[in-house]
């Protein structure tokens, strides 16, 4: 195990990690010597590295085919899943494919097969009732949060899909959850299990705020007041919710992004992307955010909507507290609202102190009309900013760049002249538009 794990140091310098965790290199191990696993892991462990590195080991160099096939929940994860791959830099070709987005675009990217295909059950199905790939030397499947995607009613199209894959020879199951039921279509036999659930939240320290109203919304402002200006989501149960808080936030001057399913795709992603670039600290979201999203290690969460299910409470707390890194679980609870049994009622209450203000953020977004198809690199566009924007580099922030796109944060007072000096200008060959999202 030690050999294969040294001659993937390259791409582990390239994601910028020095060395695997222990469950990383135990499932390393196990998920190349077994053609049956179940990989049970908390959010933000690392599971998708995982079970990357041991299936890039088998997949061939040579062959021009769809070799292996992740299933995910949702389309968010499917990105980051592609995103990481690339990142990864072996010479594999990714693509991810899920509904809301136009099937010729699909079809372009299929028409050049690649080697790991990503994407939402519903997706797949319909790809495989045309025929746009071949199945042939589809060996690999990966059902990666695959209870999520029972959760949301992909079970038939899941069926389909494995019913339609005669040649899979090793498949691996991952989940974040305690109590999961392996569907009986995924195949399994004589599976072997890598669980590390029990070492997840350790460091996760849960508590209550007592709101004097049955309308919390005033207490939540006095709670991000006492905690300041940190990196969190607010969990709500309904998008009604999250709109309603939204209001209220806005009328507070407290920046702050919004995330739920009902959102168009675009609309998510870049909530994510202002999220990741500092631009929004805080996030209002429902149960979408618990877990299959990037996004960075964050102080708390806040449970404004008690969760319904015990799995919610655990998916949503698994957003902080990850890893080796301490992290906090406010409970917003109604003076008069009872707990629900998975909450333990002896949960240390917190006394709201009014130290810090919400301030609006300091931060804005900058959108860049060009990407990886025009030849652009992320040196490009810093030097963009920093010679002819005439920026700092403290000033030029996180750089994110797509497929067809770039977004950057700046500081939020120097956002407008940037955009008045570097609209239209050009990068590469190509002529790119900005303006601030």
């Amino acid at each position: 195990m030690s050999n294969s794990i040294k001659n993937n140091q390259e791409i582990l310098d390239k994601l910028g990690i020095e060395k695997l965790n222990p469950m990383q290199e135990e499932a390393h191990q196990i998920i190349a010597e077994n053609n049956n696993v179940v990989l049970l892991s908390p959010t933000g462990t690392g599971k998708t590295l995982a079970f990357l590195l041991p299936t890039l080991n088998q997949l061939d160099l040579d062959l021009h085919e769809v070799q292996a096939l992740i299933l995910v929940p949702s389309r968010e994860l499917a990105i980051q899943i592609e995103q990481v791959v690339r990142e990864m830099g072996a010479g594999f070709k990714a693509n991810a494919i899920y509904g809301g987005r136009p099937m010729s675009k699909d079809k372009i990217e299929l028409s050049h097969p690649p080697a790991i295909l990503i994407g939402t059950p519903g997706r797949i199905a319909d790809h495989l009732r045309k025929g746009t790939f071949s199945i042939d030397f589809l060996e690999t499947l990966i059902l990666d949060e695959f209870d999520k995607s029972l959760e949301v009613g992909f079970e038939d199209e899941m069926t389909e899909i494995l019913e339609a894959l005669p040649n899979i020879k090793k498949r691996v199951l991952t989940s974040a959850t305690q109590e999961i039921k392996i569907p009986k279509f995924a195949g399994l036999k004589n599976e072997v299990y890598i669980d590390y659930l029990d070492q997840g939240v350790s460091k996760l320290e849960i508590k209550t705020v007592i709101s004097p109203e049955k309308d919390k919304l005033n207490t939540l402002v006095d709670l991000l007041n006492h905690i300041g200006d940190q990196p969190g989501i607010i969990f709500c149960n309904f998008k009604d919710t999250i709109q309603r808080v939204s209001d209220h936030l806005n009328v507070k001057n407290i920046t702050h992004g919004c995330f739920y399913g009902g959102l168009d795709q675009k609309d998510r992603e870049r909530a994510l992307i202002k999220f990741r670039n500092g631009t929004h600290k805080l996030i209002i979201a429902t149960d979408l955010a618990a877990r299959g999203i990037d996004i960075p290690e964050m102080k708390f969460i806040i449970h404004y909507q008690l969760p319904l299910k015990s799995q919610e409470f655990t998916h949503r707390n698994g957003r902080t507290a990850r890893v080796d890194n301490n992290g906090t679980a406010y409970v917003l609870k109604w003076v008069k609202e009872d707990l629900p049994e998975f909450i333990h009622p002896n949960t240390k209450t917190e006394e709201l102190t009014k130290n810090h203000s919400s301030e609006s953020n300091s931060w804005k977004t900058i959108f860049i009309s060009g990407g990886r198809k025009d030849k652009i690199s992320k040196g490009d566009i810093a030097g963009l900013f920093l010679k002819q924007g005439n920026l700092e580099k403290e000033q030029l922030g996180a750089i994110e760049l797509k497929q067809d796109c770039a977004f950057v944060s700046v500081p939020s007072d120097l956002a407008g002249q940037l955009i008045a000096k570097l609209n239209n200008s050009k990068l590469k060959k190509k002529k790119v538009r900005l303006n601030i999202i």
